[in-house]
């Protein structure tokens, strides 16, 4: 926990927030119903949600459960063509956005939130009309447990091996569509 306060970046959610944090945590002193994680869409920023997940599990974990931590869904490309665009959130969604804007299309991959200009970020992950946004809830607090211990732990290879078995970023189905 000192180390963990010693850190800028924790500090600096913690008192974003306002709620304290571990046994001084009170959800009611917090400042936002709704906190957004959002991170790139590649493998330092599945890391770094990695983190902050396991952050407010262990730190701020009624957040959770009152169902206030989300994670922001940024899109993989954007298909354009003249003044036609589509953005496609994962490779399964290209192929539609493809046959939608039809012949001579562009397509542009997104990797990292950096490499939008501030009207697509705000158009694909910050607007509430159009953006993604994943719930984090806890369903089984035995099983939360075990992959905590599993993607946070020591040993990489047992990390590398449970997310090979057990992610798969194209699939949609993964998603809440929540505004």
């Amino acid at each position: 926990m000192d180390r963990m306060l010693k850190n800028e970046e924790f500090a600096t959610i913690i008192n974003t927030i306002g709620a304290g944090v571990g046994s001084e945590f009170d959800i009611n002193d917090s400042r936002y119903g709704k906190i957004i994680i959002m991170t790139d869409a590649d493998t330092d920023g599945a890391h770094i949600q990695t983190l902050l997940l396991t952050f407010f599990y262990h730190y701020m974990r009624p957040l959770i459960s009152a169902g206030m931590i989300y994670v922001a869904v940024p899109p993989l490309y954007r298909v354009f063509k003249d003044d036609k665009e589509i953005y496609a959130w994962r490779d399964n969604d290209l192929e539609d956005a493809k046959a939608k804007i039809g012949r001579g299309y562009e397509i542009s991959r997104f990797k990292g939130l950096g490499e939008m200009d501030a009207s697509q970020l705000w158009e694909t992950t910050m607007n509430p009309k159009n953006r993604l946004l994943v719930r984090i809830r806890i369903d089984d607090p035995l099983l939360v447990e075990s992959r905590v211990a599993i993607l946070m732990g020591k040993d990489a290879s047992l990390r590398r091996k449970w997310v090979e078995e057990n992610v798969d970023f194209n699939e949609k189905d993964n998603f809440e569509d929540i505004k």
